[in-house]
């Protein structure tokens, strides 16, 4: 098994290296508070941008969690794509999650849709409807159709798309992050239900928030 280290995000690098330049600039000065200032906002960037490595579960039936964060909802809403009612299960990320969000099952996109809006906090039920946001429609080896939501927040004002339609993503590889706060939804195709518990804190590409009903 390989073992675990963690990354940075590509999308860091420039934020990273923009604040680290400015506290030895502003140190090289002996403008020692604007150093310090600037030190801290390099370790928050490094801190927010890290991508460590998951082991994803393996096993028929499992759809893991596309976000870290918490579960803030399960109940059934209307899915992005067909407008039908299915269950949804949506994952709040506060500034201090990693960001980067990762396939919950094996399968094709068939379809991304982005929807420019607001940004209200991701943890308001509006949110889903009202908010900048991007959508991908994946399809599994079964024929089974899942649908996962980026949701911009209130600080969060730039959503990442790493994918393209026709792109065949593994379960829990990662397909884009959200920057600075947000919310993933995730729409369970007929046949699944929900594995975890309101609340419950959750990890892309490693915690099982679904699995396929037992016949």
């Amino acid at each position: 098994m390989r073992p675990a280290h963690c990354g940075i995000t590509p999308e860091g690098w420039p934020c990273i290296g923009l604040t680290g330049f400015s506290a030895l600039v502003f140190a090289a000065l002996g403008w020692w508070p604007l150093a310090l200032v600037f030190l801290a906002l390099c370790w928050f960037s490094m801190h927010f941008f890290r991508d460590p490595e998951r082991v994803t579960p393996r096993g028929e039936g499992l759809a893991i969690s596309p976000a870290d964060g918490k579960i803030i909802r399960i109940e059934e809403k209307n899915d992005p794509f067909s407008g039908e009612k299915r269950l949804c299960i949506s994952i709040f990320m506060n500034v201090f999650s990693v960001h980067v969000n990762r396939a919950p099952v094996a399968g094709t996109v068939e379809d991304i849709r982005y929807f420019p809006g607001a940004f209200v906090n991701a943890a308001f039920d509006k949110a889903a409807t009202d908010n900048e946001r991007c959508a991908y429609s994946l399809r599994d080896a079964d024929g089974k159709l899942w649908s996962m939501v980026q949701i911009a927040g209130l600080v969060a004002r730039r959503i990442v798309c790493r994918t393209d339609v026709g792109d065949a993503l593994e379960r829990g590889q990662r397909y884009g992050m959200i920057r600075f706060g947000s919310r993933v939804d995730l729409y369970l195709p007929e046949g699944y239900v929900a594995a975890a518990q309101l609340g419950q804190q959750v990890f892309a590409g490693q915690c099982v928030v679904a699995r396929a009903k037992q016949s």
